[in-house]
């Protein structure tokens, strides 16, 4: 029987890939002084393969892409669906400092990348596609699967190579997130910004292998919710995520049915939704969960086993993400990647120090590292850094991160929304269109400066010229 094998050929280079990294992580000092995550190391361990030796064999990158693209929807279906550990705390407002914080980079990368793009279109690349530096912000603050997704849509827009470029954005915001993270971590030592105590915990820690070790106590990563001999927990739990991404799948079928009858933009519309295809899952995935604490089926659900199909689908689309970038496409973009990247990134490490030492009255260095890794990597790359300050997660911060991860998702969907206006300049032939996107970019830079001064208060533009608050 000729079954397609294609995919599974796919996942299982892929798994090859991250058990290598995984054994470099273990082995070598300078994978874990970093805190290289091992899905970057595995996709530049593909990067080479896909791009000189799978043609041989007659593999291609493109299976990559479509991984990248559907497990960025499943991650996202699979923490809207976790419970949220969070309990309120009287008259705290970290849950929306934080979100103002996230904000924060995504006005501030967009505001770099568009304006440097218009700088390249303006003397030396008078043809570089209006909508490369929305890039910066796809790239660092939202992933490689977002990147790759809206990338996939700008390619009938004119912009070849868009996925590509992505993708290389997004990889190279993972080495600001490992090397920028490492120097944010030694200057919080050096400078004061951590207690002693927290310090002997880094110490204690520092150098980690990413595998447990022989005589260590194993953590619980996941519960059983169902009785094993009906149904294993881990099947019922990935089926309700299954039926999420198929209720989503029809979804978008409906839209882009309804959207029909409005013309060519409503059909060009209609192709463009696929592209943000996360963001509706996200949305039918708390519609789901809503549904089930309405029946009371809640409790089947397992934060843990939801927490690792998540993990698994971010090492698998980290590491397929990096592997899918086209080194051809690469060196047609360099310049224009080399200096958004390098200047995007060195705002981003700045300003979060900055602003997160006057948002915040506790913990702040703590919530430093886990939005400047979540705003230059992914969520797990945030988690990373701070688990090296806070190994048992004792402090609230990865809670009130997690929690305002929906604060953060329905403020940013007119952001998300408007991701598209630079491609339109060009398919619509309105450059108005891109300072729209810019003109967004700055209201959404308002709203963090007003929301600042809200939470900060007389902290919130103290000592202006100083890198950290001082109390």
């Amino acid at each position: 029987m000729n079954f397609p094998w294609n995919m599974f050929l796919d996942l299982g280079v892929i798994s090859i890939a991250l058990l290598l990294a995984t054994w470099l992580r273990a082995r070598v000092l300078f994978f874990q002084k970093y805190l290289i995550p091992n899905a970057l190391t595995a996709g530049f361990i593909l990067l080479p393969f896909y791009n000189f030796v799978a043609p041989f064999l007659g593999m291609s990158e493109i299976g990559l892409g479509a991984i990248v693209y559907h497990l960025l929807s499943i991650s996202f279906i699979s923490m809207s669906l976790r419970k949220p550990a969070y309990t309120k705390r009287k008259g705290d407002k970290s849950v929306f400092g934080t979100s103002v914080s996230i904000i924060s980079q995504y006005s501030l990368q967009s505001l770099i990348g568009l304006l440097l793009t218009f700088m390249f279109m303006s003397t030396i690349m008078k043809t570089l596609f209006p909508a490369f530096g929305f890039f910066m912000p796809l790239g660092f603050a939202l992933g490689p699967g977002q990147a790759y997704a809206i990338g996939e849509g700008w390619v009938d827009m004119g912009f070849k190579g868009a996925p590509d470029v992505g993708l290389t954005f997004a990889a190279v915001g993972y080495m600001w997130a490992s090397f920028g993270g490492v120097i944010l971590i030694n200057m919080g030592i050096r400078r004061g910004w951590l207690g002693q105590a927290q310090i002997e915990k880094i110490k204690a820690k520092r150098f980690r292998s990413g595998v447990l070790g022989r005589d260590d106590d194993l953590q619980v990563g996941s519960r059983l919710t169902t009785e094993s001999e009906a149904i294993d927990s881990a099947s019922y739990n990935l089926a309700v995520v299954l039926m999420v991404y198929l209720f989503t799948f029809l979804l978008l079928k409906g839209l882009g049915l309804a959207l029909s009858f409005a013309g060519n933009l409503g059909n060009d519309l209609a192709v463009n939704l696929w592209g943000i295809s996360f963001v509706f899952a996200a949305m039918v995935a708390l519609i789901v969960k809503t549904v089930m604490i309405k029946l009371k089926l809640e409790h089947t659900l397992d934060n843990g086993s939801l927490t690792r199909i998540a993990g698994n689908s971010v090492d698998i689309m980290v590491a397929a993400a990096v592997g899918a970038i086209s080194l051809t496409v690469v060196m047609q973009y360099w310049l224009p990647i080399l200096v958004i990247s390098s200047i995007g990134g060195f705002v981003t490490f700045v300003s979060v120090i900055w602003i997160s030492s006057r948002i915040f009255v506790d913990y702040q260095f703590h919530r430093a590292l886990i939005i400047y890794g979540a705003c230059t990597g992914t969520m797990p790359t945030g988690l990373a850094l701070l688990r090296v300050v806070d190994p048992d997660f004792e402090t609230p911060v990865a809670t009130d991160y997690m929690y305002s991860a929906a604060v953060t998702f329905f403020l940013v969907i007119p952001f998300i929304l408007a991701i598209n206006l630079p491609a339109y300049s060009v398919s619509k032939d309105n450059p108005l269109l891109f300072w729209a996107a810019v003109g967004v970019a700055l209201a959404y830079l308002l709203f963090v400066i007003i929301s600042h001064r809200i939470i900060s208060g007389k902290r919130a533009f103290g000592q202006l010229g100083k890198l950290w608050y001082e109390k």
